[in-house]
């Protein structure tokens, strides 16, 4: 696969949280406001982009020298909870709104299950160095592209006159489902 391809399908085709479901959280909890969800994925894009660069160093220049593949995931972890502690001071830092909206899903990054599946993705598919790059760099743009998408039709939605039945998560996950099968059927081909 072309560094171009693999752009594309991590962005679009194999979007991480309509076809991989990971991050399902962040993205019901923190979609009801566009600008919420913008901070969102700007937020994780920052921390995927760096955990996936530090991680696959670790990985591939200590774990795998020491024979200490076992200690992966732990290890993955403590590096994106480390990072998430950073991002959270920095928001926390300059802009006090976005950090008190965004509340408890900030720290909740740490165990984005996003996050911690593409750096394990990286080293599980065996890219190099430029595709994880790469890979990562997509599917951060692809997982603040969803956010946003979502986060604009659930505040559209929540102007239309809803059954009451279908009011808040539950037209929201039927939302989802229809942008997951435009995301894998349509744009895919």
């Amino acid at each position: 696969m072309n560094l171009i391809s693999l752009f594309v399908a991590s962005i679009l085709t194999q979007n991480i949280i309509l076809t991989k479901f990971l991050g399902i959280c962040p993205f019901m909890g923190t979609s009801s406001k566009e600008k919420n969800a913008l901070g969102m994925g700007i937020a994780v894009s920052f921390v995927v982009t760096l955990s996936s660069i530090i991680t696959y160093l670790i990985n591939y220049y200590i774990l795998i020298p020491s024979d200490s593949g076992y200690l992966k995931t732990i290890v993955f972890i403590l590096t994106i909870a480390s990072l998430v502690q950073i991002v959270e001071i920095i928001i926390k830092r300059y802009s006090k709104t976005l950090y008190k909206e965004l509340g408890i899903y900030l720290p909740l990054i740490t165990t984005n299950c996003a996050v911690l599946g593409i750096t394990l993705l990286n080293i599980n598919n065996g890219y190099s160095f430029i595709e994880m790059l790469v890979f990562s760099v997509g599917s951060s743009i692809g997982f603040t592209l969803v956010i946003y998408l979502f986060s604009t039709i659930r505040e559209y939605i929540q102007t239309k006159n809803v059954p009451v039945s279908f009011r808040g998560y539950p037209i929201a996950f039927i939302t989802a489902s229809i942008m997951a099968l435009v995301f894998s059927r349509y744009i895919g081909g």
